[in-house]
């Protein structure tokens, strides 16, 4: 397994995004297009890609946290199911929260679905805690935040 360091500009990135979101549309059903406009990824310059076997597999990304200085937002988190259960996305996320530390960021928050239940186990048992849901996510019931300091 290799991780790069790209921008949203980065082939592989778009491409793993496209099918995050067709996974993200079944999942949340009707409420995709309030969650999709939350996720656009044009102007992400912190993202991650992992390859294994040379095929890009797995991405996350990171962006500063409107809400509070030193506070990066983890955004984009996907693993291609063939790919899953190898350890992919939590290197991925470690590699996010490196790059994070490394910029002298001080916390992660973000935001997962509760349809999401795999994602949920991620961050649970990569030391994240649940927090209540910030900014637009105050009062979503499909919403669950956590934040984990780095």
């Amino acid at each position: 397994m290799i991780i790069k360091r790209v921008d949203s500009t980065n082939t592989d990135f778009k491409n793993l995004v496209k099918h995050l979101d067709a996974d993200l549309a079944e999942r949340d059903g009707d409420d995709h297009a309030f969650y999709h406009q939350f996720n656009k990824i044009d102007m992400l310059k912190n993202c991650v890609v992992a390859y294994f076997d040379d095929v890009a597999v797995a991405c996350g990304a990171f962006k500063p946290f409107p809400e509070e200085e030193e506070v990066v937002e983890i955004k984009r988190m996907y693993t291609n199911p063939q790919y899953r259960k190898k350890g992919l996305a939590s290197a991925t996320l470690i590699e996010l929260e490196q790059w994070a530390k490394e910029l002298g960021y001080k916390k992660c928050a973000l935001e997962t679905g509760t349809k999401q239940p795999e994602a949920i186990a991620l961050y649970e048992k990569s030391g994240y805690s649940k927090i209540p849901n910030y900014g637009q996510y105050i009062g979503i019931e499909n919403s669950v935040c956590f934040e984990k300091a780095l």
